[in-house]
């Protein structure tokens, strides 16, 4: 890997330079908070054992010199200023209080991270509900806490830690430092940590959990979220993100930890040359990129195929990942988008770094593959665990941009055919999707006797029930979630844009050595097990205020005291509200899925469309998912089906959502 030790917020081979006299500028990115020579922990302040409590009283909060006339916003700033060593954020929240900034005090001191979908996220900067040194060091002595407690031998199989490129300037917090902080955290309490030296795929941290046989693990990343975002994503020893009740515990004891144990954890020294910590990354490579090879089965044909190909790794990690993988395949190496190839943490060249938003972030890709006439377009998002594909229509010269539901109609129907080459007949197998997902999977499983199986939107609900599908015996060939995230076999609990680059690379290399595009081969799926037209789409509403008021006036609809009896002119059958665990297909109307956090209504409706209204666990988005299946063969008119799901939508929308009284932005994907 590149030397990286230029960024901002990254690991101190050595001692820092002193800082600077006040101010609080600093004098290079890779500062330490700790002054050479200054011993980190006083004689007499020793922690108590592993295992046992560790939060001692912390020393007396400061005054201050006025009150916001809220008592518990007056302790949530004495907290902040007495327990934050990191002098730009401390500045922060001491010049809010200066400039006497009462609601920005208490927007960003009035609460605290809690875990969503894909574990704690939120934007940099000061404050206890964002991501920061001190909130990291908090949620680590309360993951530490919660491991101790539950994993007997922690302290023998210790934690992995990895990070991506985010980094904000103006806090001077990057996912390097704060994966250091983390680490420090741990070698506090004599537990091993294995960091990467390097920025990572998101997928090789519970890779190296499951490799190692480590108690959890941690990625500090906000995948394709805004610049300004960061996030903590936390992996138990199943390889899976958490779920509950995990997620909840750590929490609790998240909050019985808010004092940082000693000055030791706020020293990236530590975390740098501490005999405990180790660099997974030459091993990670090798093992993953060996696992990886495994997917490949035509090995030949891909060494003998003249498709061109490109990739964006949209200013993240990808790049080189990517590049290794298609080696391993025998396929010529990616052509890389130069602008967007390098570790950028601004991300320049694009609105947002999520290949998802379709052809607008993806135009440099677009124009080099028309530039070098390439047929395939690759886009990993930046902590490369999703995928986005476009593909050259070559009689028309347009370019087709996948929906994450098709690409998995292709995925699918690609690891089922050669998964026959090789199949055990005693060996049951199953495919996977989040609920909000294309049923397609459901289609193929069904027709060609698999078993299939959904779970909540969010790839730590896929991961777990993969962790436990394994443990039972049984092989996991495929699983997604429509938002382009995907797994191919049961390489790793979570989804992995490196390895479903790659496979994806050798299936078009396979059809067009059989004359076929991916779009044909699309409609050969569809037409085999029938036609599948989704939409997704959504609207965004930073007022969670008024989020909570649209989804109320849905459970008691015009004030008739429950759910809507129609959408458009089409009667709903029936409702499944997973925040009410509700669900009408029950005789007792209880749902099945567990109850999570947010919202989310499914409405079936007579004209077969199912429709999703839910809340997303990253973004400030209210997301809408409709699927209408029609039958296979010639029989499907696919133009009236379009239609018809396109009249739902803008129903949904305006009877349900309201989006010219609750003020939101619309976006289709």
């Amino acid at each position: 890997m590149g030397d990286h030790s230029g960024m901002n917020g990254a690991l101190s081979p050595g001692p820092g330079p002193e800082l600077q006299r006040p101010g609080l500028e600093l004098q290079h990115p890779g500062f330490e908070l700790q002054r050479p020579g200054l011993e980190l922990q006083r004689p007499g302040l020793e922690l108590q054992r592993p295992g046992l409590e560790f939060q001692r009283p912390g020393p007396k909060l400061l005054s201050l010199p006025w009150s916001t006339e809220d008592p518990s916003l007056d302790r949530a700033v004495e907290q902040w200023l007495q327990w934050d060593r990191n002098p730009v954020t401390r500045a922060q929240i001491q010049t809010l209080l200066d400039q006497k900034q009462v609601s920005e005090l208490r927007s960003r001191l009035g609460s605290r991270l809690s875990f969503g979908t894909a574990g704690l996220r939120a934007k940099m900067g000061a404050g206890f509900n964002r991501i920061n040194d001190l909130t990291v060091i908090q949620s680590s002595q309360g993951l530490c806490v919660h491991l101790l407690r539950c994993v007997s031998d922690l302290q023998t199989r210790g934690i992995v830690i990895g990070f991506d490129n985010r980094a904000l300037k103006e806090s001077e917090c990057s996912s390097q430092r704060l994966a250091g902080l983390a680490a420090a955290v741990f070698l506090t309490k004599e537990i091993p940590v294995r960091l990467f030296s390097s920025f990572v795929p998101t997928p090789y941290v519970p890779f190296a959990v499951l490799k190692f046989g480590a108690a959890a693990g941690i990625m500090i990343t906000a995948s394709h979220n805004p610049k300004d975002d960061n996030g903590y994503k936390v992996y138990w020893s199943s390889g899976a993100q958490i779920i509950s009740p995990h997620d909840k515990q750590i929490v609790g004891c998240i909050k019985e930890q808010l004092c940082p144990w000693s000055a030791s954890c706020w020293s990236l020294e530590l975390s740098a040359h501490s005999p405990l910590r180790s660099d997974p990354l030459k091993d990670v490579t090798r093992d993953y990129l060996r696992d990886v090879s495994l997917l490949c089965h035509h090995r030949s044909l891909n060494r003998a195929s003249s498709l061109r190909t490109v990739h964006s790794s949209f200013h993240g990690v990808g790049h080189e990942f990517v590049q290794k993988a298609f080696e391993v395949f025998g396929l010529n190496p990616p052509i890389p988008v130069l602008e967007q190839k390098d570790p950028d943490p601004d991300f320049p060249t694009v609105s947002v770094p999520n290949p998802e938003e379709g052809a607008p972030v993806l135009a440099l890709s677009l124009s080099l593959a028309d530039e070098v006439q390439a047929q395939l377009v690759l886009a990993t998002d930046p902590d490369a665990d999703r995928l986005a594909v476009a593909e050259k229509d070559e009689q028309n010269g347009q370019w087709r941009i996948f929906s994450g539901n098709e690409m998995a109609a292709l995925l699918g129907w690609w690891m089922l055919l050669n998964h026959k080459q090789t199949q055990d007949p005693e060996q049951k197998v199953f495919m996977l999707a989040t609920t909000v997902s294309s049923k397609i999977l459901q289609s193929i499983c069904r027709k060609e006797g698999l078993s299939y199986e959904e779970t909540l939107p969010g790839f730590k609900w896929i991961g777990n029930r993969i962790h436990e599908l394994l443990k039972s015996g049984h092989k996991v060939l495929f699983s997604f979630e429509e938002s382009i995230g995907f797994l191919c076999g049961g390489l790793v609990p979570e989804k992995d844009g490196v390895s479903a680059a790659v496979v994806v690379a050798e299936m078009a290399t396979f059809l067009r050595h059989n004359n076929l595009s991916l779009s044909q081969q699309l409609q050969n799926i569809y037409h085999t097990y029938g036609f599948h037209v989704s939409r997704t789409s959504y609207v965004i509403c930073h007022d969670p205020h008024t989020v909570n008021r649209i989804f109320a006036r849905i459970r008691d609809f015009e004030g008739s005291g429950s759910y809507p009896k129609t959408c458009g002119s089409w009667r709903i059958l029936d409702v499944r509200d997973i925040g009410t665990a509700y669900d009408s297909r029950q005789v007792d109307c209880r749902g099945v899925l567990p109850v999570s956090g947010g919202h989310m209504i499914t409405f079936w409706l007579e004209n077969g469309v199912t429709a999703t209204l839910r809340t997303s666990g990253t973004e400030p988005k209210i997301k809408m998912y409709v699927e209408i299946c029609g039958e296979a063969g010639e029989r499907s008119n696919v133009s009236q089906l379009e239609a018809e799901l396109n009249a739902v939508i803008a129903s949904l929308l305006d009877e349900f959502l309201e989006p010219k009284k609750n003020h939101l932005l619309g976006r289709r994907i």
